[in-house]
């Protein structure tokens, strides 16, 4: 893991193994190698060499962590009785699965679920993008969508999908986004399936008043979190 502001998260959570750093890094850094070692993370000096060996990014911070996997099982996100849930489905752009856990986590949700085939959390880019919200926020891959949604939908929540044709709008959704939910979330290039749209409680529409084709995955996923949760919380 790169990037100062996941691995100051990772400290405290308890994830770091091993902290790999170069002479400069450790000294423009000191207070984050000071955290690793007083949670008892090895701290390694390593030549900038080395540490651009490591790392995958064009202009490496010369600190680079090696942590714990984070992703835990649904049941542990469905057994908070959570009121908000992020459920991308196949996404597959790094980049926008990290930012959906970063704007889930600036919301207020209770967890973000990678439902189907969608790319690992743990994918460097994706942890880079969620800036530190991978660490404060559960977070859960599960491989059969129908299995996911029938899980949530047991557990009182209700399954709300994003799209295009939905029959409601955001902006008519009223009473709907108080109440404890999963948002549905599709594909970069192809959006939900009509499976698995067909499997929500209600198909949501974001207007689009310009002259913009359609919104980016994290844009829709930021608008329609942000929607139920100012709902819920002017309850």
């Amino acid at each position: 893991m790169e990037g100062t502001n996941s691995i100051e998260s990772a400290i405290p959570a308890g994830l770091v193994v091993e902290l790999f750093v170069t002479t400069d890094a450790a000294e423009k850094y000191q207070s984050l190698v000071s955290a690793a070692s007083a949670c008892g993370a090895p701290v390694t000096i390593v030549t900038e060499r080395a540490a651009a060996a490591l790392s995958d990014t064009v202009t490496p911070v010369g600190m680079v962590a090696v942590c714990r996997t984070v992703d835990v099982d649904l049941a542990d996100i469905l057994d908070r009785k959570p009121s908000l849930v992020a459920m991308p489905v196949e996404a597959g752009e790094p980049g926008n699965a990290g930012t959906i856990i970063r704007v889930a986590d600036a919301a207020g949700a209770d967890g973000v679920v990678f439902a189907g085939d969608s790319v690992d959390p743990h994918n460097g880019k994706v942890v880079r993008s969620a800036a530190g919200s991978l660490f404060h926020l559960p977070v859960c891959r599960e491989r059969s969508i129908t299995d996911a949604i029938a899980a949530a939908r047991a557990s009182g929540l209700q399954i709300l999908a994003t799209a295009a044709s939905g029959e409601v709008g955001l902006a008519d959704a009223g009473p709907l986004l108080e109440r404890p939910t999963v948002w549905l979330f599709g594909n970069e290039a192809h959006g939900l399936s009509d499976e698995v749209t067909a499997l929500a409680d209600a198909r949501v529409s974001i207007p689009i008043y310009g002259r913009a084709e359609s919104l980016n995955l994290a844009v829709s996923a930021g608008i329609c979190l942000y929607a139920s949760a100012l709902a819920q919380h002017r309850k």
